[in-house]
């Protein structure tokens, strides 16, 4: 095991930090992260947080706090497992953590409601399929990812708390890898493991040790923060452009519905969407879909018919839609960020809109991951999606499934005079405290304090 160090910025103690806290010297960071509910808010939540963390692991320990915020999918949904493009964006809620160095390479990690994890760098070095779907397992993961990458690792306690909820499509498990990694970059290396690596680094946890085959989508848009849009092209190299505009300063909500879905045995269905189009350019000789084109897979369709089936073929072109889709997005973004007058700006957001109901349009019927066939009478996105036509049809405004999709959440843009009538008719169909009203901060994975 690698000797202890730690951020060349002393940690703190305990005490140091709740004075900070009590003091309000984190309140303009706190609002500078959009944080839900304020500063004031967050200060109740984090000092809950201390408490938890001394609770179970004494008050005499020189800490760190951070936070890794989850994320919203804007446009280009199923892509980036094939190397396609994307835009996310980081959001205002997240993963808080409280951690602390000890020094014989034992990591004891309890998030609020869960039991403790407790991992030995030492001796969990290789996937172990009896793991897989654990926590442990993705945090042994980010471990070896780091060390593999040539970054220090070694031992901690931490207590984390997160409204980052479980299968909402706004990445909680991304943001519990991300954590582990921004815990490991600041406790051992000077918090220099930048945001990009620490994705590449969950990733390979989540498709290694946990046994999911996601993309990296996900990860980079928890760690990175602010809108960004990722061309996946390289996966060892994506290309990340941020894009600064603000929705709500334009008189959009970001919403997120979350429909309360069971999400129980989809793993199939997750696994099938990748699979598939890895099957469609199988078929044409590539690895991804990213390595050909739409053209050839329209050449190829009597014969992938006969070999992989219609709903491959659908997935694929969704594919090479979105794609197009996602290019048209940004060049809408950056229009809307560049114009000087609210009529341009407008229009650039109207175009913006038009192409979020064609994702969602092609997602239900193409790429077909509104609802698991396993279970048709449980279709809470497609009678959230019904309802957001009839509060928002007609009106400047746009929706769509959110995130992997199946179950969980769909997304909506609201204009400000519509947040209200939106939410109750949401709250009345899906329980109260399904609508989350969000903003976009401008960072993903950071030390706080």
């Amino acid at each position: 095991m690698t000797t202890i160090k730690v951020f060349d910025k002393p940690l703190v103690s305990v005490s140091a930090l709740l004075m900070a806290l009590e003091a309000g010297e984190l309140d303009a960071t706190l609002d500078a992260l959009g944080s839900a509910g304020g500063a004031m808010a967050q200060r109740a939540r984090i000092k809950d947080l201390i408490h938890n963390f001394t609770a179970l692991y004494g008050a005499d320990r020189e800490v760190a706090l951070l936070t890794v915020s989850g994320r919203s999918e804007l446009s280009g949904n199923h892509t980036d497992h094939n190397y396609g493009c994307v835009i996310a964006a980081s959001i205002s809620l997240d993963v808080l953590a409280v951690a602390s160095p000890r020094a014989d390479g034992i990591i004891r990690l309890k998030s609020e409601g869960f039991d403790e994890d407790v991992v030995d760098l030492a001796t969990y070095k290789t996937p172990d399929a009896a793991d897989y779907g654990h926590s442990t397992a993705l945090i042994a993961g980010v471990c070896v990812g780091l060390e593999n990458a040539g970054y220090t690792v070694g031992g901690f306690d931490a207590f984390t708390v997160s409204n980052v909820f479980k299968g909402s499509g706004l990445s909680s498990s991304a943001a519990f890898e991300d954590m582990v990694g921004t815990i490991e970059s600041h406790l051992y290396n000077e918090g220099k493991v930048d945001e990009v690596t620490i994705s590449k680094i969950s990733q390979f946890s989540e498709n290694q040790f946990f046994g999911k085959p996601c993309g990296l989508m996900d990860q980079v848009a928890c760690a990175v923060g602010g809108i960004v849009a990722i061309d996946f092209a390289d996966p060892a190299a994506p290309v990340i452009e941020p894009l600064p505009f603000d929705m709500t300063a334009a008189g959009y909500h970001l919403c997120i519905v979350n429909t309360g879905g069971n999400h129980a045995d989809l793993t199939d269905d997750y696994a099938a969407v990748p699979a598939e189009m890895k099957a469609v350019a199988a078929h044409l000789g590539q690895p991804v879909l990213r390595k050909t084109d739409k053209q050839a897979v329209m050449d190829a369709i009597p014969a992938l018919r006969e070999t992989v089936g219609d709903r491959a073929i659908l997935r694929a072109l969704h594919f090479f839609n979105e794609n197009e889709r996602v290019a048209a997005q940004k060049t809408a973004l950056q229009a809307a960020i560049a114009a000087t007058d609210i009529k341009t700006r407008d229009e650039a957001v109207d175009a913006y809109f038009e192409n979020v109901m064609a994702s969602g349009k092609s997602s239900f019927c193409y790429l077909q991951n509104v609802y698991t066939t396993k279970n048709i009478s449980e279709q809470g996105l497609s009678l959230a999606l019904c309802l957001c036509e009839q509060v928002l049809g007609g009106k400047r405004a746009a929706y769509r499934v959110h995130g992997g999709g199946f179950a969980g959440t769909v997304q909506a843009y609201v204009p400000e005079e519509l947040v209200g009538t939106f939410t109750a008719t949401m709250n009345a169909a899906f329980g109260e405290g399904a609508t989350y009203d969000l903003k976009i901060r401008p960072v993903g994975a950071a030390r706080i304090f």
